[in-house]
């Protein structure tokens, strides 16, 4: 990013971006060109040039970047404070509706299907995003440990991961069938499973 940009120049890189990120959605990455983004965001050449100076492949990972972070903000405030069995269930809700209202235009879709398969270095943002999303349900499933709600010797890692592959898996589907069940089934089960391991034995 151009070093010291005053509000409006964050404002206009910003809408650059998220016009570029609604191109890519729509078109892909292999037939969107800069004159797209152009078109739509009402920029000129020498202003995109000015924000994004490598051209396309540098807008492309602003896209990543942007798209990695609105996958974890679409999520918030309760994936940051999965505390109680109720705020993993309000969670739950946020993420299939979402999911549901966003379709083929949700940014995980964008991130895997589009930008992150093709752009040199979007791996990189496509990992650290899974790290900080795995992180958060690691941090859930740690503040019901110490709750007394999950057993003191659990795998939290693993129990994170798990669940993170399952909704993967669920959003996948979604994404090729435009249904939900699948992700629905995968949410509930897993919060399930893991709700399961803190009972007491009969």
């Amino acid at each position: 990013m151009p070093e010291k940009l005053t509000a409006k120049g964050r404002a206009t890189r910003r809408r650059i971006v998220e016009g570029a990120s609604a191109v890519l959605r729509e078109r892909g990455v292999a037939t969107a060109t800069l004159d797209d983004v152009m078109a739509r965001t009402r920029s000129s050449k020498s202003q995109l040039f000015h924000y994004f100076p490598g051209g396309k492949d540098e807008l492309l990972l602003a896209v990543a970047r942007f798209e990695a972070d609105q996958v974890l903000e679409d999520q918030q405030p309760y994936l940051g404070s999965l505390d109680s069995w109720e705020a993993w269930e309000r969670w739950r809700d946020v993420v299939v509706e979402r999911y549901e209202a966003q379709g083929d235009e949700c940014p995980l879709g964008a991130l895997f299907l589009q930008v992150g398969r093709s752009t040199p270095g979007a791996r990189a943002i496509v990992v650290e995003m899974l790290n900080r999303w795995q992180e958060s349900l690691a941090a859930g499933i740690r503040a019901l440990r110490a709750a007394g709600e999950l057993p003191p010797d659990i795998d939290v890692d693993t129990r994170a991961a798990a669940l993170l592959a399952a909704i993967q898996g669920g959003v996948s589907i979604l994404l090729s069938t435009g249904r939900s069940t699948h992700l629905r089934a995968a949410l509930d089960q897993g919060i399930a499973d893991l709700r399961s391991t803190g009972r007491a034995p009969a």
